[in-house]
């Protein structure tokens, strides 16, 4: 496959993607390493590449392999039902848990400010890396190989699902968000999410509107911004309407 994507310079310590040997993959070294590059170590070595195109390209390679495996290993189940399963299986959450299991933690280039914060157990920063390391895969392989792989990785969530299925809500409540949506017979939210500051300590707040109830929130990410304004939301749509702020 000949697909250009800029990469970090400078070598790598050790393999970096050593961890993949054990699912019989092997990727681009110099890709793993920028899976593995945070925004933060970027900004501080002159705004060298850092993982989230790698990240957006993987989070759309783990839903379709996800979404394909549901709907083949689940005959019966409603689309409702698989909404959710997937939803709890591609989670930050479940995500962060996948990279722990394998030590992403301790692989991960890191800015100061990151390092001093313990970044290196961030959830969200856990899930990017996974995201990113699926889009590694990708670039490196083929779709089948790195469908292969996703489902490889996410096979102890697929036999826990049900584990991930009970705290859904709190883990993705952009879905029970569009649930309330469809519950409701009214067009899937739009986030209005913004940034501020430098690159390696950008702040975002997210705004979301959904049948005149109006949730907001924050967080160091876009989308640990919007999942708190969808959980915002929620918990306002289901108040009596005399209890509820805009």
């Amino acid at each position: 496959m000949t697909q250009s994507v800029a990469k970090p310079s400078g070598s790598s310590k050790g393999d970096p993607g050593g961890f993949l040997h054990a699912f019989g993959v092997q990727a681009d070294p110099e890709l793993v390493q920028l899976a593995l590059t945070h925004r933060s170590w970027a900004y501080e070595h002159g705004g060298a590449p850092h993982n989230e195109r790698l990240e957006f390209l993987g989070d759309s390679v783990l839903g379709q392999a996800v979404t394909v495996e549901l709907f083949t290993a689940f005959p019966d189940l409603s689309e409702g039902e698989l909404a959710k399963r997937r939803a709890a299986l591609v989670s930050t959450v479940a995500l962060a848990a996948v990279a722990r299991q394998h030590g992403l933690g301790d692989m991960l280039r890191l800015g100061k400010g990151e390092e001093l914060t313990g970044g290196r157990d961030k959830d969200s920063l856990l899930a990017d890396a996974v995201e990113a390391i699926i889009g590694a895969v990708y670039l490196s392989t083929d779709p089948v190989t790195a469908t292969a792989f996703v489902l490889d990785l996410v096979a102890p969530l697929l036999d826990d699902a049900e584990r991930f299925l009970d705290a859904l809500e709190a883990l993705d409540p952009k879905t029970s968000l569009q649930q309330e949506a469809s519950r409701r017979g009214v067009p899937h939210p739009a986030y209005e999410t913004t940034g501020t500051g430098p690159d390696h300590e950008r702040r975002y707040a997210s705004r979301v509107t959904l049948d005149g109830v109006t949730g907001t929130g924050e967080g160091t990410s876009k989308k640990a911004a919007e999942l708190a304004a969808a959980r915002d939301a929620v918990t306002r749509l289901r108040l009596p309407v005399a209890q509820r702020r805009a």
